[in-house]
């Protein structure tokens, strides 16, 4: 298969390096399209020479060159998120199917240039939600399934970003609701989709909270930090502050974001505590499901240590699951990390049950080698009782609990789905099962 790639930040070396590594007997990538020369050159570089010539590179101005000169057969798509809809929809235009990156995309007007686009074209995008390979996942999934503990009644979610990890959103892109559709789009998709496909159902109605409660100006003042400049490697406290990123340690940071600069300005240290950030820290939202299940959920931004929590009540009985990625951070350095998830089961009228935790090798706790094999090895089983590729449908209403939220947020009132829907024009089916999605 012919593929082209349109981002070449970090999120694309996963797959750039999984086709050219394990699958390039199956496939070529013939083009990279990028705002920036820089990273244009660092990562073409990386991919064989094919009768001795590199790659085929492409400024994002000549995308549709692209599309007619290389002729791929399948996109991938890794720009930011606010991009996403512009090179779905003139892939679908082309005739090419598309991998994206989740999400799909930030809000309803770009949802719906995507779903319009894929019904004229009847093209095919995946949406890369790891989290449902990762084998401990996975787990829970078939627990549900076997009705293990009967009819899912109520979920209680949570999702810690340490102060590495969750102050990195607010350095970069991601810290504008414009780019990002802040966390509860952009993070949360992920954690969204999970609910969806573990509960095997989709949302109805969302009421949310949610504030800048950390990455503000006060908590800069209140440690000492009067004065801060308007990034890290031009800041005269960066020695002071433990949210500091100096890209000068670190090699691929400075080759593909502080060498890349002059390219076209764009700085990947600015400060966590700026004044103008726009998305929220700390946020919690109540969730309804067409079940008649129902979720609290939440998300913070700066906790001490990084990982998930996730109790399920079901009519026979009890799941809980704890996946700490990161114990132990103190201000913006991680001292050691361990990955220790626990699953436990308790039927009702019977004892505790520890369960032996399904595990994998690999990033993502063995998610991602599992969701590459089933993107790219066309020699492989295509049959998986899971379902875990997610294409439009699945891409769409797993940003619709997060776009939805925000939309509470701002209004301080209950928001229901379908109106929300309705009200910008957006036809999306709502599946009976998600089992049954990719028929859709």
């Amino acid at each position: 298969m012919r593929i082209a790639i349109v981002g070449v930040g970090s999120r694309h070396k996963m797959y750039r390096d999984s086709i050219v590594e394990d699958y390039a007997d199956q496939h070529q990538i013939v083009a990279l399209c990028d705002i920036n020369e820089h990273r244009l050159m660092l990562s073409a570089k990386e991919i064989p020479l094919v009768n001795e010539q590199q790659v085929a590179t492409y400024k994002v101005t000549e995308f549709d060159q692209l599309l007619a000169e290389q002729k791929p057969e399948l996109i991938i798509v890794t720009t930011p998120d606010f991009l996403h809809d512009v090179y779905i929809k003139k892939a679908f235009d082309a005739g090419c199917n598309v991998i994206c990156e989740k999400p799909m995309t930030i809000n309803l007007e770009k949802l719906k240039i995507i779903l319009d686009a894929q019904k004229r074209s009847d093209q095919a995008v995946t949406v890369t939600f790891n989290y449902r390979y990762s084998p401990a996942r996975t787990q829970i999934k078939e627990l549900i399934m076997n009705d293990t503990i009967g009819d899912i009644t109520a979920v209680d979610f949570r999702w810690h970003l340490d102060r590495v990890h969750g102050a990195d959103y607010f350095r970069r892109w991601h810290r504008q609701h414009k780019f990002s559709g802040g966390l509860l789009v952009h993070k949360s998709t992920h954690h969204f989709d999970l609910l969806n496909w573990w509960m095997d159902s989709t949302p109805t109605q969302v009421f949310a909270t949610g504030s800048r409660a950390f990455y503000r100006p006060e908590t800069a003042d209140a440690m000492g930090l009067q004065g801060r400049g308007e990034r890290c490697s031009e800041c005269k406290l960066s020695n002071k502050c433990d949210m500091t990123l100096n890209m000068r340690d670190q090699p691929e940071l400075k080759s593909l974001y502080q060498d890349a600069e002059y390219a076209d300005g764009y700085m990947r240290d600015q400060c966590v505590f700026a004044e103008e950030i726009g998305i929220e820290d700390t946020m919690q939202a109540h969730i309804r499901y067409a079940s008649g299940a129902s979720a609290n959920y939440t998300l913070v931004a700066y906790s001490p240590w990084e990982g998930l929590e996730v109790v399920f009540q079901g009519t026979k009985g009890e799941i809980r699951h704890r996946h700490i990625e990161v114990h132990g951070v103190f201000g913006g350095k991680r001292e050691h990390a361990v990955d220790n998830t626990v699953t436990t089961l308790q039927l009702a009228g019977e004892a505790v049950q520890e369960l032996d935790v399904w595990s994998g090798e690999g990033n993502h706790g063995g998610a991602d080698p599992v969701m590459l094999d089933i993107l790219f090895n066309e020699k492989g089983d295509k049959q998986d009782k899971y379902s875990r590729a997610a294409n439009h449908v699945m891409g769409g209403w797993s940003i619709l609990t997060g776009i939805a939220a925000n939309q509470s947020i701002a209004s301080g009132n209950m928001v229901d789905i379908d109106q929300m829907l309705q009200r910008n024009g957006i036809d999306l089916p709502r599946p009976v099962s998600i089992m049954e999605t990719q028929t859709l």
